[in-house]
């Protein structure tokens, strides 16, 4: 993809399409859930030293399954803002089971 994208409903159709190893959306959805732990823990229990480990633990995990398994760069580079508003999303959809994590039932 060299033209840059103008909208976010196409950038988002964009994005699982660069989300299709089933790896991938794991290791996605483990590390997303794992900063809404950190988070919560970092509030709850008065940690703020935690908030340092939240990028770590979701980009770690996401970047882990672009670069081993869906064997891509992440989108995150070129559309940061998209990017991590679609990971969370993409974590809601699949909890929901609005999307799948083998990428074949993607019903928006």
């Amino acid at each position: 993809m060299t033209e840059r994208i103008k909208n976010y409903g196409t950038f988002y159709t964009f994005y699982l399409s660069e989300h299709q190893n089933m790896t991938c959306r794991i290791l996605h959805f483990i590390g997303t859930g794992l900063v809404f732990v950190l988070a919560f823990l970092a509030i709850y229990l008065d940690i703020p030293k935690l908030w340092i480990a939240v990028p770590a633990v979701g980009y770690g995990f996401a970047w882990v399954g672009h670069f081993f398994f869906e064997k891509n760069k992440p989108a995150t580079f070129k559309y940061p803002l998209w990017s991590l508003f679609s990971d969370f999303k993409m974590f809601f959809q699949l909890l929901a089971g609005k999307i799948s994590f083998d990428g074949k039932k993607d019903l928006l």
